[in-house]
């Protein structure tokens, strides 16, 4: 359902500090920690709610190393979104690069 060809991809150092951050990881993966203002929408819930992300806007495609968004970001250009754009490194480049992050669960935030 996800598999595509290359997709347009971002380093960490290139999003925006008011970047639109989707975030496509689990629910565990999220509680743990995540960007502060990303917006959460698991991957398999892609499909059924895709009328949730903007069209109109670049949205930067988040998970953990860059794989699972990459897949994302391929599907949601073949319905139609062309800007959509893959975190290359994921969150695991996100927490090296000192960005902030914020977690659910009341712990030290963590990419998990």
């Amino acid at each position: 359902m996800f598999r595509g060809s290359a997709v347009p991809t971002v380093t960490v150092d290139e999003v925006a500090a008011d970047a639109y951050l989707l975030d496509v990881r689990e629910d565990d993966e999220w509680t743990a920690g995540h960007a502060p203002d990303a917006h959460h929408l698991p991957m398999m819930q892609i499909p059924s709610r895709i009328e949730e992300i903007p069209a109109d806007r670049d949205v930067i495609v988040v998970c953990r190393v860059g794989g699972r968004s990459a897949q994302v970001v391929a599907y949601l250009q073949q319905q139609g979104l062309t800007r959509v754009i893959n975190l290359d490194g994921g969150m695991s480049d996100w927490a090296a690069a000192g960005r902030p992050m914020v977690s659910e669960d009341g712990g030290a935030p963590r990419v998990a």
